[in-house]
């Protein structure tokens, strides 16, 4: 049980410490001992949530590569810390967002001033009526921040009218129909090539840890 809780600490205090140097951050880890007793229901609660916030800044390396291939590093890094800050509080992941864009106007450079043939605007593509739907002018769209906003407004939308099921409000994003089945299809294989570099980059991670235990 003791390795258990040391376990759980760790956890909960990486993301607080993951810009911290190395030896900081471990002194940080092993100074603080709680007792078996703080293993109670709100404390799993706590370590859920830190998971989940782990897993949201994994997410964000990941985001920040592919979208490096796409468009010039800054604005990857841009476009990715968006994905991260804009889903918190939300039932979307930085994946979730991300795809999207990936799918909308990845091939685009993920421009801001995109607009496609049926006048869907930003980054996201919001449809000018759906954006003043969530308060938005069109122009708006080419805000990548109110764009990100506007996005996960959209999709939460979508989210309740497909009842919770993650794919169907993806494709819902889309629309209807023959086009909408394509697009979920593209945000399957955007997100299998997110899952491949997470791999990658874990893969190295890896690697890199174990060269330096070795020197």
């Amino acid at each position: 049980m003791r390795k258990f809780t040391i376990c759980l600490i760790s956890v909960l205090f990486l993301a607080a410490c993951e810009n911290a140097p190395p030896k900081k951050a471990e002194q940080q880890i092993s100074a603080i001992m709680l007792p078996e007793t703080l293993l109670s229901h709100e404390f799993k609660g706590l370590m859920e949530k830190s998971v989940s916030m782990f897993e949201r800044k994994r997410q964000v390396a990941v985001i920040e590569a592919i979208f490096e291939r796409c468009t010039t590093p800054q604005r990857a890094r841009r476009l990715a810390v968006l994905c991260f800050t804009k889903t918190l509080g939300s039932p979307f992941m930085p994946f979730d967002l991300a795809e999207i864009a990936l799918a909308e106007t990845g091939g685009n450079q993920l421009s801001g001033k995109a607009v496609s043939s049926k006048g869907a605007l930003g980054v996201w593509q919001l449809m000018p009526c759906r954006a003043q739907s969530h308060g938005y002018a069109p122009k708006d769209m080419e805000n990548d921040e109110k764009c990100a906003e506007a996005a996960v407004r959209e999709l939460y939308t979508k989210l309740e009218m497909a009842q919770g099921n993650m794919d169907r409000a993806k494709k819902l994003y889309c629309g209807q129909g023959p086009q909408a089945d394509s697009y979920l299809r593209k945000i399957r294989r955007v997100r299998q090539e997110m899952l491949a570099e997470m791999g990658r980059q874990t893969e190295q991670l890896a690697m890199d840890e174990t060269g330096s235990r070795t020197r």
